[in-house]
């Protein structure tokens, strides 16, 4: 008795003299959403365990279209990119017959270049050496000649570090000085979350819906002079394919973006994750590297870049491996010192990922014994994918009041629904988006989780919600026959309140 009295005292002398609680927390890191693991996520979560407890729903699992993670919809890995890992993980595999020898070379390769050839050891800052040198091949090819230096190459945990790593050394000023960003919208909520911590200024320029999402030249202009009234614009990222609308840019695109870098001096951020991921037959990738390299010496030598690749997407959806890599490029000699710094205070990225980094931009070659197990492996996701993103336009465009662009890469669908005013009027009582409350109600009546995306941004009066497309082909059929039956049935109760 006394004992819980004791405690009773020390807790809440504890919780009274504590020096963190939310009015002494960082506001940067309270101002901090997103929207991908947000409430909605949560609220599927509980909702799982309440049916794994026996509870009863109006179904029987949650769909979790919330999320590009492949392996957990079920993408199963790239065996090539596991036989190395593991080879590099248990060096004792070496000698088992069920490996092949292309799988054991890289993996002694990439060992030698380990401090005690072991993933155990840290690495350089900016990654492996060899590694480095087989990114900058691979970016070599790619591009088709133009040349790559592997130190410009530094080695990611994810292509979110990458990200968060750049945009640390572009933040600085106050008040009207301010570090503008100017993000694409919709956009991928690590890049609002990352200015809000950094307490950055956020510049919105709007993607063009009714052109399939495309980059208007004009919109980035209208948005950089709207910013300069309150910030200075630095850096404008790009995502290419577009993360959560799906769009590949033309190269066309391309060059106005980069030409507009050049005439405002702004430090170009592109994260190319989805490079792999493309679907359309009249659409195609061009790096921006690539193509601001045949714009000429003049743009190729001055304009700031960096870009950002992943083991997460692509073909291998390896997103618990956190590997990533960024090349930079014409960053200032003394900049580029103070990167490495910044680098070497997180040590280094996990080794596992970067050895996953090197199969993916070293994979096996037509004369080697694993590459046609490995070509059909991921000829089989792409084309599945391909197909699923076909699947999806169709099924929702079917539906009254549902608008689906053409997922042209990426892994995402990013629809426009219509939500009756009645439906608006409700949600505003709640004190929720419009979006949130269709979305919810979606999960709660079909058990499928997509994100509202308002947790992405949209043009003001306009409503949508993002979702995978990964889950396997029989699954997603019965996602969208969900979505489409749920869809008319909320139109049919809100427009009948009108």
């Amino acid at each position: 008795m006394v004992v819980g009295i004791v405690c009773s005292i020390f807790t809440e002398y504890v919780s009274c003299t504590g020096c963190l609680y939310m009015d002494t927390l960082n506001p940067q890191v309270k101002a901090v959403e997103y929207a991908v693991r947000g409430p909605i996520v949560l609220k599927a979560g509980e909702i799982e365990k309440y049916l794994e407890e026996g509870g009863t729903k109006p179904f029987s699992e949650v769909i979790k279209a919330n999320i590009g993670d492949a392996h957990a919809m079920g993408q199963q890995p790239i065996t090539f990119l596991r036989q190395v890992v593991a080879l590099c993980t248990f060096p004792e595999l070496m000698d088992s017959p069920s490996f092949p020898e292309d799988a054991k070379w890289r993996a002694l390769r990439i060992l030698q270049g380990c401090g005690g050839h072991s993933l155990g050891s840290y690495s350089a800052s900016p990654g492996v050496e060899c590694i480095r040198k087989d990114i900058a091949a691979y970016i070599e090819q790619r591009d088709e000649g133009v040349p790559s230096d592997w130190e410009n190459i530094y080695l990611t945990t994810g292509a979110s570090d990458g990200i968060m790593t750049i945009l640390r050394l572009l933040v600085s000023g106050k008040d009207s000085s301010r570090t503008g960003v100017m993000i694409p919208i919709p956009q991928y909520p690590l890049y609002s979350a990352a200015i809000s911590e950094m307490d950055a200024v956020q510049v919105n320029y709007y993607l063009d819906e009714e052109n399939c999402w495309a980059l208007d030249i004009n919109e980035l202009y209208r948005a950089y002079q709207a910013a300069k009234l309150h910030c200075q614009p630095r850096v404008i990222c790009i995502i290419n394919p577009g993360n959560p609308t799906g769009q590949v840019q033309s190269k066309k695109c391309i060059e106005e973006v980069l030409h507009f870098a050049y005439e405002e001096n702004l430090f170009v951020m592109s994260d190319e994750v989805y490079q792999d991921n493309v679907y359309t037959p009249d659409c195609q990738f061009h790096s921006f590297k690539k193509v601001l390299y045949e714009m000429g010496p003049e743009y190729f030598n001055s304009v700031e870049l960096a870009s950002f690749h992943s083991t997460s997407k692509g073909y291998t959806g390896e997103c618990g491996f956190r590997g990533g890599y960024m090349e930079v490029i014409n960053m200032d000699p003394e900049v580029k010192a103070q990167l490495v710094k910044l680098l070497s205070v997180r040590l280094c990225p996990p080794l596992a990922g970067q050895a996953a980094m090197d199969v993916i931009v070293n994979p096996p070659q037509p004369d080697e014994h694993s590459y046609k197990q490995f070509h059909q492996e991921k000829s089989s996701v792409l084309g599945a994918l391909a197909d699923k993103a076909k699947l999806t336009e169709q099924i929702l465009n079917a539906v009254p009041g549902i608008k689906c662009n053409p997922v042209q890469g990426a892994m995402y669908a990013f629809p426009r629904i219509f939500i009756p005013p009645k439906a608006v009027e409700e949600a505003k009582a709640l004190g929720m988006q419009p979006d949130m409350f269709y979305c919810l109600r979606l999960l709660e009546e079909t058990g499928i989780c997509v994100v509202p995306g308002s947790g992405f941004g949209q043009k003001d009066g306009t409503h949508h919600f993002r979702m995978t497309i990964l889950p396997s082909i029989e699954k997603l059929k019965v996602l969208l026959g969900k979505v489409r039956d749920f869809h008319i049935s909320f139109l049919k109760e809100y427009s009948a309140l009108e």
